[in-house]
């Protein structure tokens, strides 16, 4: 499958289903992360259920702590 993720075009495997599973391919499964598909946030309570489609548009954006 063909995404852009964080503006760049990117191939994801076909397993890749799922945002939960986009996240687990980046690396980034274990944190705090907002994203967006195609301009719409998607809430994290539905990250699991929302299926991604080629050429997607996705941001996605992880929480820095600091001061």
């Amino acid at each position: 499958m063909h995404l852009i993720v964080n503006g760049t075009p990117t191939e994801i495997p076909d397993s890749v289903k799922s945002i939960t599973d986009l996240l687990q391919e980046l690396g980034l499964a274990e944190k705090l992360v907002a994203v967006e598909v195609n301009k719409v946030l998607i809430p994290q309570t539905r990250h699991s259920d929302y299926i991604l489609s080629d050429c997607d548009q996705v941001e996605a954006v992880t929480f820095v702590g600091g001061g």
